[in-house]
């Protein structure tokens, strides 16, 4: 079955971002104007004004009416290494190579740093499930996971099986729908006591965290993982294709 093609904004947008990290405009105010941008990507001023807001919520750019669009400094991005995923095919080679059991918590708003971060109103109350990732051969776990899913998928929350496939597929399945992007920010952290507890560390010690966001082909955040890694039992490693 043929891919469905990615939305012309959004593929504007993974230009964009790939442009700001790659340090394209080093100087922050050297960020081109909508005109500009319409222009050199032949596209209309509503494609590029949804791009740049993509990038604004995930806290790569500031727009302000007078002031013109400003690339944000790593500071201001509260240290993270913002890196989109074409694909899902890692995720689902890790959930093959691991199990994971889960267990609901009791619903609650998303917390409002997690909110600022993924550019979300934290308004409602989110599924909470938390998950505890071992791999074959290994006492201790490799990961502690927590989930939030989007609190207008109640009946499908229902339905989840905590012992089964990973949670983005199982809402897939259920809400007939396709994870079309995913993004993730990944940050070295000190562990707080639940993380030190789940993770058999001590409290403090440093931990990898990779906040993952998935979207549906509408493009609607309906799933946030909060995935938190001993630095001893796990390691990122990426492939990148030089053209």
């Amino acid at each position: 079955m043929a891919s469905k093609k990615k939305p012309r904004y959004l593929e504007l947008a993974d230009k964009l971002r790939q442009e700001v990290l790659r340090g394209d405009y080093s100087d922050p105010g050297n960020f081109p104007t909508e005109t500009v941008l319409c222009k050199k990507f032949a596209v209309s001023r509503f494609t590029v004004r949804e791009a740049l807001r993509q990038l604004t919520g995930e806290g790569l750019i500031s727009r302000k009416r007078g002031s013109g669009t400003i690339v944000q400094p790593a500071s201001a991005r509260a240290g993270t290494l913002h890196q989109p995923l074409s694909n899902v095919g890692e995720i689902l080679q890790y959930a093959l190579d691991t199990k994971i059991s889960f267990e609901p918590r009791a619903p609650q708003e998303l917390p409002v740093a997690i909110a600022e971060q993924v550019g979300v109103k934290p308004q409602g109350e989110w599924f909470v499930i938390h998950g505890k990732r071992h791999k074959a051969g290994r006492k201790r776990p490799v990961a502690l996971t927590i989930a939030w899913i989007h609190p207008e998928l109640a009946d499908t929350v229902q339905k989840i099986d905590y012992n089964g496939a990973t949670l983005f597929g199982q809402i897939e399945h259920f809400e007939n729908i396709t994870v079309t992007r995913v993004t993730q920010d990944i940050q070295a952290v000190s562990a707080f006591e639940e993380v030190a507890e789940g993770l058999g560390v001590e409290d403090g010690d440093p931990v990898l965290r990779i906040l993952r966001c998935y979207f549906d082909e509408k493009d609607r955040l309906f799933e946030i993982s909060e995935n938190y890694h001993p630095g001893d039992r796990f390691a990122y490693s990426m492939h990148i294709e030089v053209n």
